[in-house]
This record gives structure tokens, sequence and C-alpha cells, in this order.
């Protein structure tokens, strides 16, 4: 728990405490297991339907799975898929696969199945538990899968060469041994998107959850508070949903709310929030956006218990911070951080003023500078990179089979960011921009070159292009330039087809909302796209259209 009554105090007496062995599965179940009746997690399915589990109930359920999983020869450090949404078999998953000593592959449900096979690929699957959903488009690839020797499958509608989740866990033992790991053992793999080449899986120790922690006490206004439930609307399958709000609330006894429909419905948030008196938020600012416009003056219509609501993901700005101090009473926070070395600068309302434009202060815990091309800190005011010092507990451990890219994620005793800003005299840190073209589009990242692949396998595209333009909503949207194949007119349904292929085979949320056909695209004398020029006409062309709208 973090002590101090001041930014000063808290981040000066701040010293890590991490244990030779820690195991994220026993942390957040089994050591709260004994009080019988506390309450774990609240879940309301799609009907509408409410069920409660409670710590204990979670050890016996997740101790099953791991026999049953430990009986289907998934061993210490094999590697489980998890293609599940917010829900309880997601969490007893992801329990089991610590317990056993394995490794978790979260994976989102709204992938397709192209990014699902080179996540799968790349990291050598042995097993995977998904639904029946979601199911076909593992089906679609398990052929290309040769390591993938387990599937299994919560309520599946044909039994078939899978396993049914819930007979298997009837089968298990309540009673199982859980690994000793070692604090710096592998837990989970997150497949994280760049700029150029495919994902690359960012390897997390089970220490990772302890050095979350501070930074979830310290963002959510000194959590936890006597009474505080936890909500986040994000896909578990994140980091955002998972470590940054599932697991650190049940680190702490906290329970939480699993509630995430298939589209977000902001007044069916305040009704949720309301029936069980949320506390505690974490969230992206689009969907907060998206609550503080759909009704006007919430907590006149809705009884809200809310404290603290924290947005990852994307910059907040001026207009959303005021809109939530006026709408809600509350200061709401952002925070800054990367899979590979998460929440390590952020905001306190209760020991720190809240600067508007400003990412925060450096969380307790880390050491953060703006550093030059050569690892040297700069002076206060001077833009450089984003880096945070080494050796911290919330580093990965590397790029899953990546040594090349892992080396040149550091310089000297720094983690490079590849983030570029600022930082003032005060201590607080200033974005001005990326070092590369990831795109954050309401809260996702999205790697313009994982579109761009899918792009090209369509049978009408002969070259593409992405970037990200602004949107008022999202912040940004993906915008793919194009060049048809001879012969080939582009339309409206043409347009549609793109996006659909991309919806279905790689992401519903990576689809380029804006479509332009070009002649060709430009390119520098070493054949590698030019996407300042992409953004040059881009705003070219937005800024036309304004002008004709004007006149």
């Amino acid at each position: 728990m973090l002590s101090g009554r001041t930014y000063e105090e808290i981040y000066d007496n701040f010293r890590w405490e991490i244990p030779e062995h820690f195991n994220i599965g026993v942390d957040v179940c089994d050591k709260w297991a004994n009080e019988k009746h506390r309450l774990a997690l609240i879940y309301l399915g799609a009907d509408g339907k409410e069920q409660k589990y409670t710590f204990w109930e979670l050890k016996n359920l997740s101790n099953q799975l791991a026999n049953a999983l430990k009986a289907n020869d998934i061993q210490r450090g094999d590697i489980v898929g998890i293609l599940l949404p917010q829900c309880p078999e997601t969490l007893i998953s992801h329990i089991a696969i610590y317990k056993l000593g394995a490794i978790a592959l979260p994976l989102l449900v709204l992938f397709g199945s192209l990014a699902l096979e080179y996540r799968l690929e790349n990291s050598e699957a042995k097993g995977i538990i998904t639904d029946s959903a979601n199911l076909p488009k593992i089906l679609e690839i398990k052929d290309r899968l040769p390591n993938l020797k387990m599937i299994m499958v919560v309520n599946p509608e044909i039994e078939e060469n899978v396993l049914d989740f819930w007979k298997a866990v009837e089968k298990g033992s309540r009673y199982f041994t859980p690994a000793l790991t070692k604090s710096d053992e592998p837990a989970l793999i997150i497949f994280t998107s760049g700029t150029t080449g495919p994902p690359k899986g960012a390897l997390m120790a089970h220490r990772f959850l302890l050095a979350e922690i501070p930074s979830v006490e310290f963002c959510q206004d000194l959590f936890p508070q006597e009474g505080d439930l936890f909500w986040t609307p994000l896909d578990w399958a994140y980091v955002g949903g998972s470590y940054n709000a599932l697991f650190p609330s049940l680190h702490h006894g906290v329970p939480i709310v699993a509630f995430r429909p298939r589209k977000f419905d902001p007044e069916q948030a305040y009704l949720v929030m309301e029936k069980y008196g949320v506390s505690v938020m974490f969230t992206v600012c689009t969907a907060m956006r998206l609550m503080l416009g759909a009704v006007e003056n919430p907590k006149e219509h809705y009884d809200l218990e809310l404290r603290s609501i924290t947005c990852g993901g994307e910059t907040m700005g001026k207009e959303l911070f005021e809109m939530g101090k006026k709408a809600l009473g509350i200061e709401m926070t952002e925070n800054y951080g990367q899979t590979e070395c998460d929440y390590t600068v952020g905001n306190c309302p209760k020991v720190m003023k809240v600067i508007l434009g400003s990412m925060g202060k450096a969380i307790p815990g880390h050491i953060v500078e703006i550093i030059n091309e050569n690892g040297e800190v700069v002076k206060p005011g001077e833009f450089g990179e984003i880096a945070i010092k080494c050796p911290d507990p919330i580093m990965f451990l590397g790029y899953w089979r990546n040594p090349e890219a892992t080396k040149e994620k550091y310089i000297g005793h720094w983690l490079r960011t590849g983030d570029y800003g600022m930082k003032d005299e005060k201590g607080y840190f200033w974005f001005t921009g990326r070092k590369d073209d990831l795109i954050k589009t309401g809260g996702y990242r999205v790697g313009p070159g994982e579109v761009e692949d899918c792009l090209i396998k369509h049978e009408a595209v002969a070259l593409a292009a992405v970037i990200g333009v602004p949107d008022e909503l999202r912040g940004e949207i993906v915008k793919a330039f194009i060049v048809l194949k001879e012969g080939i007119k582009g339309d409206k349904a043409l347009e549609d087809s793109i996006k659909q292929h991309v919806k279905t085979k790689l992401e519903a949320h990576a689809y380029p909302r804006e479509i332009e056909f070009i002649k060709e695209i430009p390119l520098t004398g070493t054949g590698k796209i030019m996407k300042r020029e992409l953004r040059r006409m881009d705003m070219e062309k937005r800024a036309k259209k304004r002008t004709g709208q004007m006149s």
C-alpha cells in the first residue's frame, strides 16, 4: 500500500518488495479463499442473468480446471490461448493456467482467423480455451497449427475433437498444488502491434502483477477505499482490462463487475453502475465521451457512487476532463504506459494537482526521464524520448523469441518507449508525439503494418498503405490508401467489401473506416511508403472539404 500525504512523500517512501517466489493465480484467488463467503466476481451475461462467485468458489473451479489441463498434457511452461469475452470462464482459465505454471496467451474475440493464426503459430501455443461462437475461427486454421494439441470449448455445440470446458472442470479434483513459480518466471504473452512487420509477443513475468499494484493504487486515487467495487468495460484480453483492473482488484480482495455487451450502451453502463454501486472505473476516453454525451447531468438521473475514473490508451484533453468534473464531480485521470512497460506515469488527485494536458508525474516505484538519442537525460523543458530506468519489475522479460527487437528496446540503463515529449521543472510529463505510426482509435492500438498485410490479401487490392486520421469521437480512425488491381473500379460496394474483409480476417476495430482509392502510393527511393506524404494528402483533402462546406 502507498503511504504518505503528498506526492513527494509517497514517491520517496516507496520501496519495492518482490519476493523470490510469486504466483498470480494464488495471489488473486487462493489467499482470500479462507473467507468462504468473500465476494470476488459479479457477472452479468448477455441475457441479463446475474452470477456471483466467491474467492472460495474460484479457487475450487480453477483447481479443477488446472487438473483437467494437466490431464490433457498441458505442462509447466506450455502456452495456452484464451479466446473468450469478459466472463467467469476467462478468469477461471487465467487462474488455472498460472497455478499450473503454464503461460497464458490472451486473445481478443474481435480477432479474425489471420490474426489468431499468426499469434497461435508464433507462440507455438499447445492449447486454447474458447467458446462455440469463436470455435469456427479456430477450426478454420487448426490444420496449419501443428503445435495446437488441445481445444477446450465453453458449451460446445459439437463435441468432435474438442473438450467441453465445464465437463472437464466437473471431472477435475478440487485439490491442486500450485507450481512454486519464481517472480521472474513467465506468466503470459501479450502481442503488441508495431508499425512495421507483424505484432511482437511481449513476455511478462508473474512479478508483473505486483508491479501494477502501486500504479493502480496511485491512479485510482489511493485504491482501495472501504466499500470499493471495480468495473471496466474493456476486454480482459487487454492489459487495461486485466492488469489495470481485474487482477489488481482481486489482489486486494475487492470484488469486480464483469459486464461487457457486444455494443457499448452508455445508459446501460450507468444503470449497471447504479445497481451495484460501482465506485472505481478503468476505461478509455471514447467510452467516457459516449457516456457524458448520452445523458445530461447523469448524477441527477442515476444514484452513482463513483469516486475514481482512470482513462488509458489515448490523451484525454481539456474538454473531456471538464465534462467529467462538471457531470460527475470527479477529476478523471489519465495514465501513460505501453504493453512492454505499463503504467509508469499518471495522476493522483488526492495528493497532487492535475494539470490539463499533462500525462502526470512518475508513478512511485518508477524512474522516468526524457533522454536524447545517446541515452542521456536532457534538462527540464527539453524535448526527447520518454524512457524508464532499468531494472524495473513492471518491464517485460523480452519479445518472444525475438532477441534483436528486445535489444533495440533498450539503450544503456533505459527502456525506450518510442514516444516523445518533455518533462517540466515540477516533474510533469507532456506528450508530443510517437516515434512510430501506431494508430490509437477508441482506446485500441492498431499497427498499420498488420492492417496493410490484411488489405493486400483482398482479391481487388494491389497495394495498400494505412495511417491514422483525426476523429472527434475516437481520437483517430484508420484510413487506408488503396491501389486497385488493373481493370477493377473503386466504388461504394468495393469499399464495403474491403472493410468487411478486414473486420472478419483481422480485428473488428482495425478496419479502415475511411478508404481512398489512388493510382499510386508515394514511395521513397528505397521503396518505403511515405506516410508523411499520405498525411499531407489527407490534410489537403479535409481542408478542401471544409472550405467547400463553408462556401
